[in-house]
């Protein structure tokens, strides 16, 4: 990505507490359509392009979701393991205050609940973030509106595809919020869930992992490599299992030059944020069908709208449900019609709602 051009980014800010050591960025990538809405990550090794990449990823995102948001993303570098993150958030609120709510709208991502989304709405107002605690007038994404959306932009691909979806193969990659929700959504419609991994490793069984008790396993701490019921592999080995559909659903770039020829999937549906570099993805668009995240994860975003409208957990499903399954059959279909790759279609899209806006056009 460059490092400007004509979407963005508009604004990059960069924090750094001399205390604590603690550093964070937020880039705000364009605001056409609206503040820019992106969620907060922790992670030890985040870098300034990393967020800018996935704060375009935004940009496109909220267009195609048709929400009056634009583009924006946060990152703090901190080990989420070690430091204090109620300290740490509350460092880099006061940080960012000044793009606050006016330029950028936070919400939980990678490492970050609703109890850190608590701790900025208290430092600096309600309408700073989305994803808040229930209490506050939140809708937590504890409730699943990821996962949820990427199990509805995945049964659309294999109905696409011609693949049913009562036996389908599935491997995800992260278990955590947005894995185990995509899990726990697919399975109940009848899809395998024949391999997950975390940081540790992957756990596999043919005939189809217990989703419920993994999911209990996890929830208390366990790694799912320890899991009883199954076989243990590598993290690697997850993406090289021939499935109908492979779900990145953790880091950027799991997807790699290292790895792409191992890829036997039918179908990747992109739980993850920018999981593939876009020339890698191109490359797997010949043998495979892909779902870009910019469709698939959606369901994060569109719920973080439902919250500043004061919406119901029930609203929220059932509109993340409509919006990405009409999205991606337009995604796939446009794709399929056009001979071109469904991350272009989609682009595409997005890019005629963005520019619309920011030549004045209602």
């Amino acid at each position: 990505m460059a490092e400007f051009d004509e979407w963005g980014p508009e604004k990059i800010l960069k924090v750094y507490d001399q205390k604590t050591g603690i550093w964070g960025v937020t880039v705000v990538d364009n605001t056409a359509l609206g503040p820019g809405k992106g969620g907060i990550r922790m992670v030890p090794d985040i870098t300034v392009d990393e967020v800018k990449r996935l704060a375009r990823a935004m940009t496109w995102k909220n267009a195609l979701a048709e929400i009056p948001f634009g583009g924006a993303k946060s990152g703090i570098r901190a080990d989420p393991k070690k430091v204090e993150k109620a300290k740490a958030m509350t460092v880099f609120s006061e940080g960012i205050a000044a793009l606050v709510p006016k330029y950028y709208i936070a919400g939980p991502d990678m490492n970050v609940t609703e109890h850190e989304m608590a701790v900025m709405a208290t430092v600096l107002g309600k309408d700073s973030c989305t994803g808040k605690p229930a209490e506050m007038g939140g809708l937590p994404h504890e409730l699943g509106s990821t996962g949820w959306g990427v199990a509805q932009a995945t049964l659309v691909a294999l109905d696409f595809r011609g693949i049913k979806a009562s036996g389908a193969t599935i491997a995800i990659e992260g278990f955590g919020n947005v894995g185990t929700f995509t899990a726990k959504f697919l399975s109940e419609a009848g899809c395998r869930i024949v391999a997950v991994s975390d940081s540790k490793g992957t756990i596999y069984k043919d005939r189809g992992l217990d989703v419920p008790a993994l999911i209990e396993w996890k929830t208390h701490g366990n790694c799912v490599v320890d899991f009883d019921r199954g076989q243990k592999k590598s993290g690697e080995a997850l993406f090289e299992l021939p499935v109908d559909v492979l779900i990145p659903g953790a880091r950027p770039d799991v997807i790699n030059a290292k790895n792409k020829d191992k890829i036997r999937a039918k179908i990747i549906s992109e739980a993850a944020n920018i999981p593939i570099p876009l020339d890698i993805e191109a490359e797997l668009e010949k043998k495979a069908l892909v779902v870009p995240d910019i469709i698939a994860n959606a369901g994060g975003v569109i719920s973080s709208y439902i919250e500043t409208v004061h919406g119901t957990p029930e609203q929220m499903f059932k509109i993340v449900r409509e919006k990405i399954t009409r999205n991606t059959k337009i995604i796939l279909d446009r794709a399929h019609s056009g001979g071109k790759g469904t991350r272009r279609a989609a682009v595409e899209i997005a890019q005629e709602r963005v520019r619309k806006a920011m030549n004045g056009q209602s």
